[in-house]
């Protein structure tokens, strides 16, 4: 009791039999109830005022030869009150450093979770806003705030390769238009020197007069399929030529295509070679006016390229090898040639539109840049793929695929 700055007081009738603190009883005795007067339990008390303030519990109760008796609980608040009130000070400072943390750490989570993120959000803005492509987004969170920025990132990214596409295309616009106003100013200076020379006189004779017609006629042919090849790859790279896919049969498809370059070939002295590993009933699902371009396209440029005085290109067709053996899925088709080849940094880029490894742009040589683009866009549109192989000063092999078709 004396740890609750507390005290036992029995009464008997109206004497006291036990005190557990007799100065402090005297202080406040006067004003104890009498017995029958206290009604409250245990767990209640009453409240004396005065110098020396007190709570007061008590139970009334009978002794055994029947007298009167009463058990005071007497606590002195003179030292239990300010104890209290220490108490609260010490809860009442707890909690405001118990805030003051939470507050702090609260401020802190919210700068480095939102604050901070928005900040480098404001700052990558005003950056592309300025057209700087280049700054990026880094929050390692994964709350809202976070997946936003990811989302910014990703917008960022896209937002550049798109300009720095369209810059790219702008350039590349450019170069063909340089090259095919040079390539169109050579057969239009031809048209325009012979037939001057037809209304001048200069070709007296018949002879001459059939020499320069046929000039012109083969100058303007040249103009033509110039126009024709820029106007298709428009098409076909905008994704609005229309495929009209049959089924081919691989053997007599690629003898007409053979048959169709063979006389050309002749005229230049270059030889052909035809081999067909695949069964000559076999199939492929294609169109044959386009499959037959890129046949036409690849032929064409072993030609401008061919630097031996016996050309030879070899075309073959066989069947995809597997790991598991041939498929029956997809055939490959091969056109090797024994010219200058190409150099190994100019490889990755044979199949870029506009893309030219001769740069001096000589009459043997001349086109728009455009014939292995319209290649690789068509042989993408039938799903197959084209790669190169070649060895400068031996030749190129350019590779393609084709899938089957069911018999």
């Amino acid at each position: 009791l004396m740890e609750k700055y507390t005290f036992l007081a029995v009464r008997k009738n109206d004497e006291y039999i036990y005190v557990g603190d007799e100065n402090r009883l005297s202080k406040v005795k006067a004003n104890l109830p009498s017995y029958g007067n206290y009604d409250i339990e245990l767990d209640g008390g009453i409240y004396i005022g005065g110098k020396s303030p007190s709570l007061v519990k008590g139970q009334d109760f009978r002794f055994s030869d029947g007298g009167q008796g009463t058990i005071f609980l007497i606590t002195d608040l003179n030292i239990l009150v300010p104890e209290v009130k220490r108490i609260g000070i010490q809860i009442l400072i707890s909690f405001v450093v118990i805030m003051l943390l939470t507050a702090i750490l609260l401020i802190y989570w919210i700068y480095r979770s939102i604050i901070k993120p928005i900040n480098i959000l404001k700052l990558a803005t005003n950056r592309i806003k300025d057209g700087d492509l280049d700054t990026s987004v880094r929050v390692e969170s994964d709350d809202e705030i976070g997946q936003l920025c990811e989302d910014f990132e990703k917008m960022r990214i896209r937002l550049k390769d798109l300009i720095e596409d369209r810059i790219q295309y702008e350039d590349d616009m450019k170069e063909v238009v340089s090259n095919i106003s040079h390539d169109l100013k050579t057969p239009l200076t031809a048209i325009a020197g012979y037939t001057e020379g037809l209304i001048d006189g200069v070709a007296d004779t018949y002879q001459k007069q059939d020499k320069y017609l046929k000039t012109i006629s083969m100058k303007a042919k040249e103009m033509s399929a110039l126009v024709d090849e820029l106007a298709l790859f428009s098409m076909i790279d905008s994704e609005i030529v229309p495929y009209s896919f049959k089924k081919i049969n691989i053997h007599d498809f690629f003898v007409d295509c053979v048959d169709d370059v063979k006389i050309e070939l002749e005229v230049k002295d270059i030889e052909i070679e035809y081999i067909n590993k695949t069964d000559k009933s076999s199939f492929v699902l294609a169109d044959p006016e386009q499959i037959k371009r890129v046949v036409q396209n690849i032929i064409s440029n072993s030609i401008k390229y061919m630097d031996k005085e016996k050309g030879k290109i070899r075309l073959e067709i066989k069947d995809v090898i597997t790991p598991k053996g041939p498929s029956d899925e997809s055939i490959q088709v091969d056109i090797r040639d024994n010219g200058s080849g190409i150099a190994i940094n100019n490889q990755p880029y044979i199949f870029d539109r506009f893309y030219r490894e001769d740069k001096s742009r000589s009459s043997n040589t001349g086109g728009s840049g455009l014939g292995l683009a319209i290649v690789k866009k068509i042989v993408e549109g039938h799903g197959g793929k084209v790669w190169v192989q070649s060895e400068e000063g031996h030749g190129t092999k350019i590779s393609f695929t084709l899938k089957k078709a069911e018999r």
